[in-house]
């Protein structure tokens, strides 16, 4: 069914009932805006009632920037995210953050630029000279911002969508194009044009059009991350957030999580209040960012140590930073299922942290309300809409489909081949395989390469042309003395020839370990197919002068170990016809516990020092520390994986350099030698904590 017919449907079926009741809170909203920022006051607005980070003065009611993000919701959301979307800002260390056109400006001189160009913005509104406010280079810095400001005070010309994102594919869903430079209030007018010109939308006001496109076609249908997230130590606060249908986090020395505009930003702001933490902050300071970030819709759970749920939860709004709270002032609200409350029949050793990551089929057993294993998902479920692709399985299919190959590129051991091997599942239809248990996933995977429109192929030093293309090759069929030769087609050739059979399937060509390969020579003359826009161009193959071709409907997935070439080494011409998406060690992959030892923390901290020492190359990925694919649980297992796997590699990558190893592992090795220290493996996890963990690990089981 086409796009045009999907939305169709989709209008006709909407249920338009509950909008008047949204309409009446948004238009109160905007009445509120109005009688607190006049339009014609701005040209004379105080920085003290703008910005976000400052005290406003008493009885004044909130900032500008405060209101628009936290006091209008139904007039469209522009929550999540930092504080850099008000493009000036009062940081909590007492300095101004600015963007870049007004660095090096004091912050009044800052402001009076800024303001400017907001009243000229408006006055450019006003007078439907809307290419004027596309020249305001300060607004592009807070596109949100400006676009939510401009549909508040002139609704009459744009919708309440305020994200470019967003935008450009509610755009393309209506059969428009629009520009990815276009800054967002550019993109909502085109947007707002496409729904005027639709029959579908004759009658609709703009509130119903913003709530439809949500609901029926949401921008972002990928799985979210879900959280475990535990209210106070051993649950302490749960009554207070049951009741206040809220969920709340310590670590209040912060201040609002939205001034934050990166990890690096606030891992040092963790440092400076938590010196001894040793590195695991960063760790600490991602998950606290992605509880930020949390959306609408979004599901958690509460726990009580590390075998009690207390209640499953779906996200109902956004973050906020309640300062007047006495303490746990991080909060999120969430709409509570107390029903799913139980104790679990296996402790769930990475539950020890106040944050983890809940795989979705064990989530499923929660919400279900089962003891054991729930329904695994059927291909069905995703048919139907009803499962969504894990974020970095839909960013390589979103880079195969802009780039046409794409090149997984990480440390060893960070799961590259597990990523291809999960988009190719759900090129085949088989996405439901993804959540699945690790033998029913592998049988899928199985079943997949054999299909004929999924191949795999490993590269190596003695690969070459004749592998990959095509090349003259001993025939086995041939009788009689001597030696014969047949022409043989390659892995690719033989790949493109049955996708130009079958031009409505994707077909796929896996190459693990791509860097191995010397790959001018392996892919020849073929190179320049490769680019999306030269595919079905004939091209004779130097060797047999036959006529060949690179179907449009043929994507390639490489792997490559960052350790053992870094991108930068690769053939510039190989180089630009690839997207490159890094595959990075994940924390939260090891999140659990041996003994004392926090594995998150540990694994955060060796690679930190890695880093320091070696280079961000020669990390070693969560894959050391895991399990049948769960995190390392008992002192055995951490000691063959410490002594067996992660002392040799770092060994190998030290080339010999007892002082170099030493600095990475500590009291771990002999300076002098290099020798590992021996310790039984009940000893090892305490020493570890020692060396690598301290300060704030973020416990609150």
């Amino acid at each position: 069914m086409t796009d045009a017919m999907d939305l169709q449907t989709a209008a006709a079926a909407f249920d338009r009932s509950s909008t008047p009741e949204t309409e009446t809170a948004a238009e109160d909203e905007r009445k509120q805006v109005l009688a607190q920022f006049p339009l014609e006051e701005w040209a004379t607005l105080p920085l003290s009632r703008y910005a976000l980070g400052q005290g406003a003065p008493s009885g004044s009611g909130p900032t500008y920037c405060r209101l628009m993000e936290f006091g209008t919701p139904n007039l469209g959301s522009i929550k999540g995210g930092s504080a850099a979307k008000h493009i000036m800002y009062h940081h909590n260390s007492g300095e101004w953050r600015v963007a870049a056109p007004l660095r090096g400006l004091e912050p009044e001189d800052a402001w009076r630029e800024l303001r400017g160009q907001f009243v000229r913005a408006f006055e450019a509104v006003a007078a439907e000279d809307f290419d004027v406010v596309d020249d305001l280079d300060v607004l592009r810095f807070g596109p949100t911002l400006v676009t939510k400001s401009l549909a508040v005070y002139f609704p009459e010309h744009f919708l309440p969508i305020y994200a470019a994102e967003h935008l450009r594919k509610f755009v393309a869903l209506l059969g428009g194009t629009a520009q990815s430079d276009s800054p967002a209030w550019h993109t909502n007018r085109r947007l707002l044009q496409l729904v005027r010109s639709r029959p579908e939308f004759d009658g609709w006001s703009r509130q119903e059009v913003m709530r439809f496109l949500y609901e029926r076609f949401n921008p972002r249908p990928q799985q979210r991350s879900i959280w475990k997230i535990a209210p106070g130590e051993r649950g302490r606060l749960w009554d207070a957030c049951r009741d206040g249908g809220v969920i709340r986090v310590g670590w209040d020395e912060l201040g609002d999580l939205g001034q934050y505009q990166s990890d690096t930003d606030l891992k040092q702001a963790l440092d400076a209040q938590w010196p001894r933490s040793s590195g695991g902050s960063l760790t600490l300071a991602r998950r606290l960012l992605a509880f930020r970030d949390l959306e609408a819709g979004d599901r958690i759970v509460a726990n009580r140590g590390v075998d009690e749920v207390l209640a499953t939860g779906t996200v109902s709004g956004s973050y906020h930073f309640e300062s007047d709270h006495t303490e746990y002032r991080h909060v999120v609200p969430v709409a509570w299922d107390v029903s799913r409350a139980r104790k679990l029949p296996q402790p769930q050793h990475g539950w020890r942290s106040t944050f983890a990551k809940v795989q979705p089929a064990l989530f499923a057993q929660f919400a279900a309300g089962l003891a054991e294993q729930g329904p695994e998902p059927t291909a069905e479920s995703y048919a139907d809409g009803l499962g969504t692709l894990p974020e970095d399985v839909a960013d390589v299919l979103e880079a195969l489909k802009r780039k046409g190959q794409v090149i997984l590129h990480g440390p060893p051991g960070t799961g590259k081949t597990r990523l291809a091997l999960g988009a190719a599942l759900a090129l085949a239809g088989r996405a439901d395989a993804l959540d699945s248990t690790p033998d029913r996933r592998a049988a899928a995977q199985a079943e997949m390469l054999q299909n004929g429109r999924i191949h795999m192929v490993t590269f190596h030093p003695s690969y070459g042309y004749e592998d990959f293309v095509e090349g003259f090759k001993p025939s086995l069929s041939a009788t009689g003395p001597g030696l014969t030769l047949a022409l043989t087609d390659g892995v690719f050739h033989t790949l493109c020839t049955q996708a130009s059979a079958r031009p409505e399937e994707e077909f796929l060509l896996i190459i693990d370990e791509i860097n191995r390969g010397d790959l001018p020579r392996i892919f020849g003359e073929l190179v320049t197919l490769l680019e999306l826009d030269k595919r079905g161009l004939p091209l004779a193959l130097s060797v047999s002068k036959r006529t060949f071709h690179v179907p449009p409907n043929v994507r390639i997935i490489g792997t490559m170990n960052t350790a053992d070439r870094s991108i930068s080494h690769l053939d510039a011409a190989v180089r630009r016809r690839f997207a490159f998406l890094p595959v990075g060690p994940d924390p939260d992959a090891v999140s659990g516990t041996v003994g004392p030892l926090d594995l998150a923390q540990f694994f955060e901290s060796l690679n930190t020092r890695i880093t320091r020492h070696l280079d961000a190359d020669h990390q070693i990925g969560h894959a050391y520390l895991l399990r049948n694919g769960e995190p390392i649980a008992t002192e055995e297992d951490l000691a063959a994986a410490f002594r067996h796997e992660v002392i040799p590699l770092l060994e190998d990558y030290c080339l010999g350099r007892a002082d170099l190893l030493h600095r990475i592992l500590g009291s771990l090795v002999d300076e002098q030698s290099g020798r590992p220290a021996v310790m039984s493996p009940q000893d090892l996890p305490a020493t570890l904590a020692n060396e690598f963990t301290s300060g704030t690990s973020g416990t609150d089981a």
